[in-house]
Formats: C-alpha cells, sequence, structure tokens
C-alpha cells in the first residue's frame, strides 16, 4: 500500500469518525441526517483508498468514457459487431 493509499484511507477514517461524533453530539437532532452522507463518504474512502481520487478526476475531465470508446474502436476496426452472447 503507497503512502498516498494510506493519506485516503486515513481521510476516509477522520470523516467516519468526525461525523459519528458530530451525530453523538446532535442526539436527537434532524441535522444528524446530514452526518450519514458524511459517513459513507468515509466508508469508500476507507475501502477504495486512492482509486476514489483517481475515478473522481476522470470524471470531472470526460474520461469515464474511455474504456467504452477503445472498445468500440477495435470493434470498428476489425470489423466485428458487438452480438449478444447466446
Amino acid at each position: 500500500m503507497s503512502r498516498r493509499d494510506r493519506a485516503w484511507r486515513a481521510t476516509g477514517a477522520a470523516l467516519i469518525l468526525g461525523a459519528c461524533s458530530a451525530a453523538f453530539a446532535m442526539e436527537g437532532s434532524a441535522l444528524v441526517l446530514i452526518a450519514l452522507p458524511v459517513t459513507l463518504l468515509g466508508l469508500t474512502l476507507v475501502v477504495n483508498g486512492k482509486r476514489v481520487g483517481i475515478a473522481v478526476r476522470a470524471e470531472r475531465r470526460g474520461h469515464r468514457h474511455t474504456a467504452e470508446a477503445i472498445h468500440a474502436q477495435r470493434l470498428r476496426r476489425h470489423g466485428r459487431r458487438d452480438r449478444p452472447q447466446t
């Protein structure tokens, strides 16, 4: 695990701890619902690490369809059609 990956995971753990402690402090308040998405974001960072950052950057820069575009180009180059497997 790289240093950057550990940093992303530590950030996720900090988000979880912060959101849970804030929810515990605001017990009975409707503002506790704000802590749930923050906790889920932190859990995602803890589980996936730096891949979350890579995915966010790819989405922002318009690379989300790169794999589909490469696959479509290969199909066009080889004259194949995308047929469903039966």
